[in-house]
């Protein structure tokens, strides 16, 4: 039975535990982190402290994507999910009542995202995987190196602890997140590393969990699986969550000192009620907050170079989730590509199982595959959305959306002639649900020609605040007690 040692225990780690287990594998993971408590999942937000994984206090939710993959390859996660109370959103509810196209449709059970509190999803991770035969989480231990085999094309042999201990392995997982600490191991052992490709994400992120205090929902969902949007100066979206609770994230630049206020409970409350479709959840008898406003800064989009084809192939090394590729948070994606890789991954490692060069070039090639189309996606929109926020901030005129190839339709024009196609609905949620890529989108011929067809739209969503409007509104409610 072959063995993979895992660095990393958070969702991507877990998920590849998992998979890893499915085709045979004898599994350690180790993680940096103490052993979790034995809460519930409905306790483990507020009681979990996590300093290892900042961003498992911001606001998540998980894509149509991540849906498909649990319901396949993990249906007890999900159904573990499920019965802390995390809603299964149909997405097609939010399909405009008006639109060409709005009755059911083959391929619509697809569309639907799971409202879950990333520390909920996780536990249930952790206590799956914890109870695998073959499995063995260990906690409090760190990977600071690998030994490899320079005979044998530097295959990789073992991997060092923090404390020195060497634990041999067949093959190496790195699931140790942003840090991409492969990259760090690979450079002690004298492997160069691949060039890596980086674009800003400019967000920085303002999070603050809430608990509904009545069953139903106090207002539609726009979005499908939330409500609000990416406007033309910040962000503004509430996602339900597992237990009865949900989350409200603001979006600005980083740095923009006039909107400072809402890092303040009644600043952010003063924005969250001034974003269109927001104000009803948090109405008094409606909701009470769970939490503080939680701050954090996005890093930047980055295609990590020694998970990809370019990189000088380590048999037996494999990088996972954000260790392979960072996209902005802003999109909801990362925790749905990281458990489809995890399965990737695995499936490729069954297809070819001798460890050698051959399974390293097959298993970056996938990997580029995956993460390309969404890291292009997430740079090109962050490039625009910041220039358009930047020139708000500064009182500039924006810049105009480009157009990506010719005559193809601008992203603002498929989402107004997806409010009366249904057709044009679909496959733009698909995309956003990380179920069709962007290329799939644009090439679709039929798809562009309903774009360009497509009749008039009725009323456009309700307009946020202006720029001064919402800066003069959380600067009057800073200090006050929300």
């Amino acid at each position: 039975m072959p063995t993979a040692v895992i660095a990393g225990g958070s969702v991507a780690g877990l998920a590849s535990a998992l998979a890893l287990s499915g085709i045979g594998y004898r599994v350690l993971v180790l993680e940096r982190a103490p052993e979790p408590p034995p809460w519930s999942p409905a306790d483990a937000t507020s009681r979990w402290k996590r300093p290892t994984v900042p961003q498992g206090l911001q606001s998540h939710t998980l894509t149509s994507l991540g849906v498909r993959v649990l319901r396949e390859r993990a249906p007890q996660v999900l159904a573990g999910a499920e019965a802390a109370g995390a809603p299964v959103l149909d997405l097609t509810r939010a399909l405009p009542a008006e639109a060409t196209g709005s009755a059911r449709e083959p391929g619509d059970g697809e569309l639907v995202a799971l409202g879950c509190r990333r520390s909920s999803l996780e536990m249930l991770l952790h206590r799956t995987v914890r109870d695998l035969a073959g499995v063995t989480v260990r906690h409090d231990t760190t990977v600071a190196g690998l030994a490899l085999d320079t005979v044998h094309h530097r295959r990789v042999q073992a991997v060092v602890t923090g404390t020195g201990e060497r634990i041999d392995a067949d093959i190496v997982v790195d699931a140790t997140g942003r840090r991409a600490l492969s990259r760090r191991w690979l450079r002690d052992a004298g492997v160069p590393l691949a060039a890596d490709r980086t674009s800003p994400s400019g967000l920085a992120g303002h999070t603050r969990f809430y608990r509904l205090k009545t069953g139903a929902l106090p207002g539609p969902l726009n979005r499908g699986h939330g409500v609000g949007d990416v406007f033309g100066h910040y962000a503004g979206v509430l996602h339900p969550a597992d237990d009865g609770t949900f989350s409200i994230a603001l979006g600005c630049l980083p740095g923009d000192r006039a909107l400072r206020g809402l890092r303040t409970r009644s600043g952010f409350t003063a924005a969250a009620r001034a974003t269109p479709g927001l104000a009803p959840w948090l109405e008094d008898g409606v909701s009470s907050p769970l939490s503080p406003v939680r701050v954090i800064s996005s890093p930047p989009n980055t295609l990590w170079g020694a998970a990809g084809p370019q990189q000088c192939p380590v048999p037996g090394l494999f990088q996972v989730g954000d260790a392979a590729c960072i996209t902005n948070p802003l999109f909801g994606r990362g925790i749905s590509l990281a458990l489809d890789h995890a399965f990737r991954l695995a499936d490729l490692l069954a297809e070819q199982p001798a460890i050698d060069i051959a399974q390293r070039r097959a298993v970056a090639r996938m990997t580029h595959e995956l993460f390309l189309p969404w890291y292009e996606q997430s740079a090109g929109s962050d490039r625009l959305r910041i220039a358009r926020w930047r020139a708000a901030v500064e009182g500039t005129p924006a810049p105009a959306g480009p157009v990506p190839h010719g005559e193809l339709p601008t992203t603002e024009e498929i989402v107004t002639a997806a409010r009366s196609d249904g057709t044009v609905w679909r496959g733009l949620m698909r995309m956003l649900m990380t179920l069709s890529t962007p290329a799939e989108l644009f090439g679709d011929d039929k798809f562009l020609a309903r774009v360009r067809q497509a009749a008039p739209a009725g009323p456009a969503p309700s307009p946020p605040l202006s720029r001064d409007a919402l800066v003069r509104r959380v600067t009057a409610a800073e200090g006050t007690r929300a």
